[in-house]
């Protein structure tokens, strides 16, 4: 009698369990979904033996323009090769102007081979004798003056220092940020090889050991918070893991849960976020993870069209910096979650989800017309339930079934079920 009522409690509480945590009972061992993950993982490094493909492979009907990295001395050179061919203009009587990149939307080019944006090779001249351009002439040459400076030193400064070089003249960080831009596509260098870097953003944490400026970092013994992501890529070398994938997260409180509950020890794996919008540091640390270490990058983002945009500009770059997509992108990102046709398949209740804006909606349909977007017929089917049922959630939706649902039920079964886009 006694062992019956054992037998009726266990169950109850087996029931009560799977009410407070939805499908969990669907969860195989987790030797079953590491064994998904290591195929994954094997086919990943199969697939990255092969040629990656670049514009000059291509014959495009447009011509399209890339920067490279840069030495400091290169650096140097163009700089004062171009202050040479300004004076020459000068002495001339031609006054001075100077031929910049457009990087406006019009000349972006997807290229579908190649899975990211790139900049076409269309300039536009910004003379000094002009009042609509004398300004940010100015600012330009400003900027050409503090970054040979840097070169000259062999120092790093964050584009906030650079701004405040001249306050009055600059006004407003934007305005010396999109310049730094200009001059980067005016040299044909990288960001990185003018010497000037954004503040720590991103972090990351996991099973990776790395060297940072010659210390060896070990991202298991980094705590919670993690180590943040230096923002010079020129320090970080020696990459090592054993980590079988790499889970690229949105957002903060998503990334705090899973490096509190140590996810990477149950499912070995590198968690990385930037905290919302990617900042280029991140995305370069990104790059350099998927390249040397050659793993499978899944990507966990909030379900709302804001979400997906993340996504894709860590996978096919941003029209802001189109220029150096061949440096800031990370191929094959698969899409994990939280996607529209989960609020649905995991019961997310009504009260968990927000409804789109009007702003939300057009933003959805925009994407539509992207041309990255309708190459992947699994983005365009989920982004039009998106847009149709006008409903958002965040990956905190989750929280509802307990704050270790995310951790302990939805991504293993998402791992085991190789539900990714």
């Amino acid at each position: 009698m006694a062992e019956k009522r054992k037998r009726r409690r266990a169950d109850s509480d087996s029931d009560d369990e799977s009410v407070r945590l939805p499908f969990k009972n669907r969860l195989k061992p987790d030797a079953a979904i590491l064994s998904i993950l290591k195929t994954l993982t094997e086919a990943t490094k199969s697939a990255s033996t092969s040629k990656t493909l670049t514009l000059s492979d291509l014959d495009l009907s447009s011509t399209c323009r890339e920067v490279t990295d840069l030495a400091l001395s290169s650096v140097q050179t163009e700089i004062q090769t171009l202050a040479i061919s300004l004076a020459k203009s000068i002495l001339a009587g031609n006054g001075f102007s100077f031929s910049v990149p457009s990087r406006a939307a019009t000349n972006q080019l997807y290229v579908p081979e190649l899975d990211r944006i790139v900049l076409k090779d269309k300039s536009s001249i910004r003379p000094y004798a002009s009042v609509s351009t004398v300004r940010k002439t100015t600012i330009t040459t400003r900027i050409l003056s503090l970054i040979h400076q840097l070169s000259l030193k062999n120092i790093h400064v964050t584009k906030r220092d650079l701004f405040y070089t001249d306050v009055k003249l600059f006004q407003d960080q934007t305005q010396s940020d999109a310049v730094l831009d200009d001059v980067s596509c005016i040299l044909g260098c990288t960001r990185s090889s003018l010497n000037v870097v954004a503040a720590e953003k991103g972090v990351v944490v996991g099973r990776l050991i790395f060297s940072d400026n010659g210390d060896m970092i070990d991202c298991t013994k980094m705590g919670i918070g993690g180590k943040a992501i230096p923002p010079n890529i020129d320090r970080v070398g020696d990459m090592q893991s054993d980590a079988l994938f790499i889970l690229l997260v949105e957002k903060d409180a998503a990334y705090m849960r899973l490096a509190e509950d140590r996810f990477y020890n149950r499912f070995p794996c590198i968690i990385v976020t930037a905290k919302g919008q990617p900042d280029v540091a991140t995305r370069l640390f990104l790059r350099k993870m998927k390249m040397e270490l050659k793993l499978p990058v899944l990507a966990l983002v909030d379900s709302d069209p804001y979400g997906l945009k993340i996504l894709s500009v860590y996978g096919c770059g941003s029209k802001n910096m189109s220029y150096d997509s061949a440096n800031l992108t990370t191929p094959d990102i698969k899409w994990l979650g939280i996607r529209p046709s989960d609020l649905d398949k995991y019961k997310i209740p009504e009260q968990c989800r927000l409804a789109m804006t009007e702003q939300d909606i057009k933003t959805g349909k925009d994407l539509l017309e992207e041309d990255f977007v309708k190459k992947n017929p699994g983005w365009v089917e989920e982004l039009n339930l998106m847009v149709k049922t006008k409903q958002k959630a965040e990956i905190q939706a989750l929280s509802t079934f307990g704050f270790q649902y995310l951790s302990e039920v939805y991504l293993p079964l998402k791992l085991q079920q190789q539900d990714w886009l």
